[in-house]
């Protein structure tokens, strides 16, 4: 009995001891600081989330033809209409199932661009690709990895990777990894003109 009662004087002490104010506060700072270790550099990620960072907009691709082009020009290239934008690669087993559903999406929706960024560990295979999977479109090659720039500056965590871009070029939707995704669809149906 005795020890229960230490036990219960113990814990009143601690609760009246306890400022939640200063708790409350202490919380908040620590998840401001866990906010700013979490976050990427500003340079790398946009902070509008309507917007392509300065990182994304200047990274070069290689076109089938072998030029260099920008993705800012990629983008430019289409404005006007809806872009769907696949990230994908011929060794990932996820893009290749996907394919059928973004054929189905290109039936669905012919007005919108469809653009392939391939992280492709070679330029072969990445060509064997498009040819082996009938894929129609705007094909574009960038040799990085998924951690490399182009990666993180999109906050790219798994592929396929699909991003709606507006009439506009702002990002409508900034990540589905399935091309029948439902809000993937449903912003697409709102961006048809």
């Amino acid at each position: 009995m005795k020890k229960i009662f230490i036990t219960l004087l113990a814990l009143g002490f601690i609760a009246i001891s306890c400022d939640t104010k200063k708790v409350d506060e202490k919380i908040a700072h620590e998840i401001e600081d866990l906010k700013d270790t979490l976050a990427i550099k500003k340079d790398t990620v946009s902070i509008n989330d309507k917007k392509f960072s300065s990182v994304t907009l200047n990274k070069e691709f290689d076109d089938v033809a072998g030029n260099k082009i920008s993705f800012k020009n990629i983008l430019e290239k289409h404005k006007g209409s809806p872009i769907v934008i696949d990230v994908w690669a011929s060794w990932c087993p996820d893009c290749i199932k996907g394919f059928p559903e973004l054929k189905n999406l290109q039936q669905k929706y012919p007005n919108a661009s469809y653009v392939f960024l391939s992280l492709d560990k070679t330029k072969d295979k990445w060509t064997e690709a498009i040819k082996k999977y009938d894929l129609k479109g705007d094909h574009y090659y960038l040799n990085e990895k998924m951690k490399d720039e182009f990666g993180q500056s999109i906050q790219l965590d798994w592929i396929p990777r699909y991003i709606l871009v507006d009439a506009q070029g702002n990002i409508a939707l900034k990540k589905a990894i399935v091309a029948n995704d439902t809000l993937l669809i449903k912003t697409l149906d709102k961006l048809q003109p």
